[in-house]
């Protein structure tokens, strides 16, 4: 009797499941013969769509434009209030700061290079490497990136210049007394903000592992102003937090581009995403 229960149980099981299978498969099976197959592109569209693109100075020009009305928005104000909240927090240590880490012998050599690293002229080549390189290999990805990284050093040193002139804070002095510069002003870092929107445009496109030593850069140069008597914290403070306001406004249009195709095959349909 248990082996004839189970051999009644199996056929049963058995007719259920051909059950289950027959009405998920018969209508799709329907379905693929009645569904008209697709028309086949025309040859002729794909010539204009592939044309159909900006030169670098229309892009460049367009895309500034488009940047300016993503900065003022809610996520710029919190880095706005938050940087000059960490500014005015650390301004009470600016001299005292800069008397401890100027003119140290120790770490002359070390600091050296941050002042290049940060400097407009050598993030600007940079980045027009980065575009020229993707334009000639016919690789968008890279095209964007070194445009995104153009785009962010042009208005990262118009806002901190237009910054300086309103604030018109003195650099820091000399050792010996005497002015440090009388043809330009310290508040905010112009170096701390050019690596830091860079490092925001990198790690908006490549993600965190590109964020960490990228953001150690631009925390390093920020650093060797102080120990090179050009600024002080609170104005690197300031010019990092400017620096990320726009590398993430620059970053808005196409933050993450991670391509998402369709995929066709004979009995499925989906989509793929490309990293």
């Amino acid at each position: 009797m248990p082996n004839l229960r189970s051999c009644r149980n199996s056929h049963r099981g058995a007719r259920i499941g051909l059950g289950m299978f027959l009405t998920i498969a018969v209508p799709c099976v329907a379905a693929a013969q009645e569904a008209p197959p697709a028309p086949p592109p025309d040859p002729q569209e794909t010539p204009a769509v592939a044309t159909e693109t900006r030169s670098f100075f229309s892009a460049l020009g367009h895309n500034l434009v488009d940047d300016l009305k993503h900065i003022p928005r809610r996520n710029s104000a919190y880095w706005a209030i938050g940087g000059g909240a960490a500014a005015l927090s650390v301004h009470p240590a600016d001299k005292e700061l800069n008397r401890r880490l100027a003119g140290s012998d120790a770490w002359d050599a070390f600091f050296t290079p941050g002042k290049y690293i940060g400097s407009t002229y050598v993030q600007m080549g940079a980045a027009a490497v980065t575009y020229a390189v993707g334009r000639a290999r016919n690789q968008s990805r890279v095209r964007h990136l070194g445009m995104d990284l153009i785009e962010a050093d042009i208005l990262s040193e118009g806002i901190v210049e237009g910054l300086k002139v309103a604030v018109r804070r003195p650099r820091p002095l000399n050792p010996d007394g005497t002015p440090n510069s009388t043809k330009s002003f310290s508040f905010p870092s112009g170096h701390a903000a050019v690596t830091f929107a860079g490092a925001t445009v990198l790690q908006q496109h490549l993600g965190w592992k590109a964020a960490v030593p990228t953001y150690a850069i631009a925390s390093y140069v920020a650093i060797s102003r102080l120990h090179d008597n050009r600024h002080y914290l609170s104005d690197v403070v300031f010019g990092a937090a400017t620096g990320v306001i726009v590398g993430r406004s620059v970053t808005w249009h196409g933050r993450n581009n991670y391509p998402i195709l369709p995929a066709v095959g004979p009995n499925y349909l989906g989509a793929t995403m490309i990293w």
